[in-house]
């Protein structure tokens, strides 16, 4: 006999089966409608991300593009700066050189005038006078030696504005520098895209690094380099100027003094000449008198010589008279005139005597004042040799060197051919 097979368990009404498909219709309904609201959800926050995403690159790419091109604005300006202090460095250079160029050049000046006063140390006697050539020469030494301080100052500050201005591009090459390695690495980020190779996560990126600065005292420290380079340029031209100046200055006035002792020295030299030619005439007059003197002092003593004659005669008539015999020694006129001839004989003597003797005075005074005269143009001599010396020496403040050949005047020849000769003694 067959049996009905019943399945265990619970057994649900047919209203709670219902309410269980209905139960699970509506979780079916809410959770569409939840799917559907997530859904759309996702989707604005796609939409939204990927604009705030897309504005933020943009937004950043349009702020890196402005950081390039402020950068690179800066680097324009800095280039130009070290363009100018380049310039401004060779320029200041140029006239540092030239400057010391100048400061050279015054050391030939310098010891033309030294020689020029060493050689008329060598005068002599009365001619050792401070006139106005020797007064001229210390001034010349003078002018020059302040002209070499004042070159010497100025190649100095030439110097060490040079060394200012080398570091002031320093600092204006160490920022443009660091400009162009900014430029490289923001060029280099506004490149970077999605599909580039190199991107990838990197640990704290957003870390503020050590050292970091604020736009502030970026813009400030290009602002202060740039002005600072500026200011030395401008130090430098100034000083440029200056020592240019200096060089025109120093050289106008060692120009002017060189002319004002050239003439003192020719001025002296032709007063010399005068006194030498004075000299000579006066030589020449002496000379003349000397020889007219001693033929009247031989004429003199030959007077005196026939005048002592005479007056033995007389002597002799006298004497021999005194033995005439008797009356016939008796003072006749023949006596008286003997008298009176040996009277006037010895008179004539003395007289004569005393005129040699005065004639003979005035002798050695010619003598000794023709020595004096000798001397005297031994001394001028001298003096216009060595002041010729110096004129031919000056010479060469205007000959090149290259072309520089010594001259010796008509009178320094003949004066060397008397010293040499020995007619005139000079030390």
């Amino acid at each position: 006999m067959a049996t009905l097979s019943v399945k265990p368990g619970q057994r649900f009404t047919l209203p709670s089966w219902h309410a269980n498909s209905q139960l699970i219709s509506a979780d079916a309904e809410r959770q569409r409608s939840a799917s559907h609201r997530v859904r759309q959800e996702a989707r604005a926050l796609r939409n939204e991300t990927n604009n705030q995403t897309k504005w933020d690159e943009h937004d950043n790419q349009t702020r890196l593009a402005e950081r390039i091109r402020n950068v690179n604005r800066w680097k324009e300006t800095l280039d130009k700066c070290l363009a100018d202090i380049d310039a401004e460095i060779d320029a200041l250079a140029k006239v540092k050189d030239a400057a010391e160029g100048a400061l050279q050049a015054k050391n030939l000046p310098l010891e033309v005038s030294i020689e020029c006063l060493t050689l008329r140390e060598s005068r002599r006697a009365i001619d050792v006078v401070r006139d106005p050539v020797e007064e001229e020469l210390h001034k010349e030494v003078k002018v020059i030696e302040q002209a070499k301080r004042q070159l010497q100052q100025r190649v100095n500050e030439a110097f060490e504005q040079l060394c200012i201005l080398q570091e002031a591009r320093q600092q204006l090459s160490g920022d443009r520098r660091c400009k162009m390695e900014a430029l490289e690495i923001d060029r280099m980020c506004l490149s970077l895209s999605v599909n580039s190779p190199n991107i990838s996560f990197k640990a704290n990126p957003a870390r503020v690094p050590n050292g970091s600065t604020t736009l502030d005292e970026w813009e400030q420290n290009s602002q202060c380099n740039k002005e600072h380079a500026e200011a030395e340029v401008r130090a430098s031209t100034e000083l440029r100027e200056a020592a240019v100046l200096a060089i025109a200055q120093t050289n106008n006035e060692l120009e002017a003094q060189r002319v004002a002792t050239e003439f003192a020295l020719r001025k002296r030299i032709r007063e010399l000449e005068r006194a030498y030619d004075e000299l000579k005439w006066q030589e020449q007059n002496t000379l003349e008198e000397i020889a007219e003197m001693e033929e009247d002092i031989r004429r003199l003593e030959e007077d005196l010589r026939r005048r002592t004659q005479d007056l033995k005669v007389a002597h002799t008539r006298l004497e021999t008279r005194t033995y005439r015999p008797h009356m016939e020694l008796c003072r006749d006129q023949v006596q008286y005139g003997l008298t009176d001839e040996v009277q006037q004989l010895e008179g004539t003597i003395r007289v004569l005597r005393q005129k040699l003797a005065e004639s003979q005075d005035a002798l050695d005074a010619l003598y000794r004042q023709l020595h004096r005269i000798q001397t005297d143009i031994g001394y001028k001599a001298s003096s216009l040799l060595l002041d010729n010396k110096c004129m031919d020496s000056r010479r060469k403040l205007v000959v090149p060197a290259e072309k520089f050949v010594p001259e010796v005047g008509t009178f320094s020849r003949t004066t060397h051919h008397a010293l040499k000769n020995g007619q005139l003694e000079l030390a």
